[in-house]
């Protein structure tokens, strides 16, 4: 899942059913991290990676793995050039040869590690990683990168969104352009009801699709980032991921623009809509959400270190 985002799926809803629109199911139970290096964990939780697995069915260890040591790289409990013994992971995660050889694979796939002859595997600093591979998104989200990563994530929408906007204004393509009506309203049925994640998924749809519709093959490319940044990006940094009705405005404008065929008034509305707003709260809708389902409560300006519930890992 390393190349291109997970696009929302785009069933259409009829009349009436905007509530029950359909979305992507949740990549498994929420998970709760905490900031204990990896190697000096108690007892209790050195196994946990055996335990989690038969709370995401489908998972496996490696997948487990995976989620667990790419969190603490980039979290930095295991810092640059950290080596990572094979055989002390395997005795320390209680999983196989097999497993823990697999995972450092995926690892070093995205940039987090290497693995050189006659030096073994150890951990490679920030300026190697793979920062658009989406798990690597996830994981800075939740970790003490998370604002940094909030504001690169903005600056780049900043540039290649307007630019998608005028280029799908050119397109003219009615399919699209309907699609994207439809998530307006829904986001529209949305802000009535106070529905915080239904809003939130229906505009990383709005977003995904657009950059689809570019008619250019690299933001295409970027559009399943985009939107899997969108999901965990830690907090409203624009204009678009607010519950208000200036918000679906700003998203019809780019709508009407699009029916138009006016690429200057499309790319100037996405500018508008894109706006930087530093003085909104840290917590996202669908952040707010998934943490009020997991059942937890989120403190009025909780620190962004403080426990946090993490999505499942992906199959990796």
């Amino acid at each position: 899942m390393m190349t291109a985002g997970r696009p929302a799926d785009s069933g259409l809803v009829g009349p009436g059913e905007l509530d029950r629109y359909t979305y992507a199911e949740s990549t498994g139970t929420p998970r709760v991290t905490t900031n204990a290096p990896a190697w000096e964990s108690s007892e209790a939780d050195v196994n946990r990676v055996g335990r989690r697995a038969a709370g995401n069915r489908g998972r496996g260890l490696h997948g487990q793995l995976v989620q667990q040591l790419g969190q603490m790289i980039v979290s930095g409990d295991l810092g640059a050039d950290r080596p990572l013994v094979p055989e002390e992971i395997g005795q320390r995660f209680e999983v196989s040869r097999t497993v823990v050889r697999e995972s450092l694979r995926v690892l070093e796939a995205k940039g987090l590690v290497s693995a050189r002859p006659n030096v073994g595997t150890r951990v490679r600093p920030v300026s190697d990683w793979n920062l658009l591979d989406p798990d690597i998104i996830e994981w800075r989200a939740f970790g003490p990168q998370r604002e940094g990563q909030r504001r690169e994530l903005s600056e780049l929408r900043g540039t290649i969104e307007p630019l998608a906007a005028r280029l799908a204004a050119e397109q003219g393509r009615d399919e699209v352009q309907q699609r994207l009506a439809e998530m307006v309203e829904i986001m529209r049925h949305a802000l009535g009801q106070g529905d915080n994640l239904t809003f939130s998924r229906a505009d990383a749809e709005f977003h995904g699709l657009l950059l689809q519709s570019a008619g250019n093959r690299m933001l295409e490319h970027l559009s399943g980032i985009v939107a899997s940044a969108l999901q965990v990006s830690g907090g409203p940094a624009s204009g678009c991921e607010l519950l208000t009705e200036s918000a679906v405005e700003h998203h019809r404008r780019v709508v009407e623009a699009l029916s138009e065929g006016d690429g200057t008034e499309a790319e100037s509305a996405m500018r508008q809509l894109l706006a930087v707003h530093p003085e909104t709260p840290a917590q996202s809708p669908a952040s707010s959400a998934g943490s009020a389902a997991a059942g937890q409560q989120v403190p009025s300006g909780a620190a962004p270190g403080a426990d946090h519930v993490v999505p499942a890992p992906r199959e990796h």
